[in-house]
């Protein structure tokens, strides 16, 4: 197996903030209409495409959206404030280039500042070169949302990119429906909307569709960076089984099950205990009268920035660890 660098570029370049993913929705229903039985976008526009089948009926969730900045105000020279659309760090976003849908772009920069302390998103703005706040006014309006602009640079080790999070899982979805065989599981992939701004597209869909039990794909942080955060996950070690983080204690049948298919196959694993954030999960695994869920997780570092980064190894170990999971049955006897 070998990473389809196209496409991959492609998911990684496309805009696609939160509540605006048609783009991303688009590429990956042409990429998948071959491979399903069933493709619809559902009134959120979480994307569904089921492969059946008349066993066991499987969720997987990965988010199409990614973080940006939404404009709240023009003043009378053309400068731009802006609100934040998901978790935007003030130290990431200043200086870098942004890009709106309509393809205009501009560069975030700072009021003076007596201090790097004093650095907060109130003191930023975006200039996209206007003269005035008419010319501004011909480029864009209040209400519209720009992303980080960054090319992806992909080599034979590594990807460093913005929207890694999560494009990557939705990447890896992919690739695990094109290579898998037959299953008699009742596969729901769902590429969902809204994450970051509080796993909506998730929520939705995990009640429309009813599952018996779930996985999401997401990144997760790492340990492995010079006195960085303390965690047990680092790059290039494979996928991360996650355990818990803020929005989910994994259920345990699942967290074994992943583990159990993780060394029947030789994939290399990890695990995942995350004190911060949360994933898609979150909101499945309480849907209804409940959702047994788990979590595979991409080791990533410098997430919600414009170099995210993770290793070749990790994805493609996600892909073949995945395959696994959908094509066996969980209650099958050991």
């Amino acid at each position: 197996m070998k990473i389809n660098n196209e496409l991959l570029k492609r998911i990684l370049s496309a805009y696609g903030p939160s509540g605006l993913e048609g783009n991303v929705s688009d590429i990956i229903k042409e990429e998948l209409k071959d491979f399903a039985d069933e493709i619809y976008n559902d009134a959120l526009g979480n994307l569904i495409v089921r492969k059946k089948g008349a066993g066991k009926k499987i969720m997987l969730a990965g988010h199409m959206d990614q973080i940006a900045l939404m404009v709240t105000f023009i003043d009378d020279k053309g400068f731009l404030r802006f609100t934040n659309v998901g978790g935007i760090s003030p130290s990431n976003s200043l200086s870098q280039r942004v890009i709106f849908k309509n393809g205009v772009i501009g560069v975030v920069a700072s009021e003076k500042l007596d201090s790097i302390k004093d650095l907060k998103l109130e003191k930023l703005f975006v200039d996209i070169g206007a003269s005035s706040k008419e010319e501004a006014e011909e480029m864009v309006t209040i209400g519209d949302t720009c992303v980080y602009y960054s090319e992806p640079l992909i080599d034979d080790k590594k990807v460093i990119t913005p929207a890694l999070d999560d494009r990557i899982g939705c990447y890896i979805m992919i690739e695990a429906l094109k290579n898998m065989e037959k299953t008699e599981n009742d596969l729901y992939f769902v590429f969902t909307v809204q994450e970051e701004v509080g796993l909506r597209g998730a929520k939705t869909a995990a009640y429309g569709i009813d599952p018996d039990y779930a996985y999401a794909f997401d990144v997760t942080g790492t340990g492995d960076t010079p006195k960085g955060y303390k965690m047990a996950v680092k790059l290039g070690a494979g996928p991360a089984v996650k355990i818990k983080d803020r929005s989910i204690l994994c259920h345990p049948r699942i967290k074994e099950y992943m583990i159990k298919q993780a060394k029947e196959n030789s994939i290399p694993y990890q695990l995942e205990i995350l004190e911060f954030g949360g994933t898609d999960s979150g909101a499945i695994h309480v849907s209804r009268s409940g959702v047994p869920s788990g979590v595979l997780s991409i080791p990533s570092r410098y997430i919600h920035s414009t170099c995210e980064m993770t290793y070749i190894s990790d994805i493609l170990n996600s892909i073949k660890l995945t395959i696994k999971l959908i094509e066996n049955d969980i209650d099958a006897p050991a």
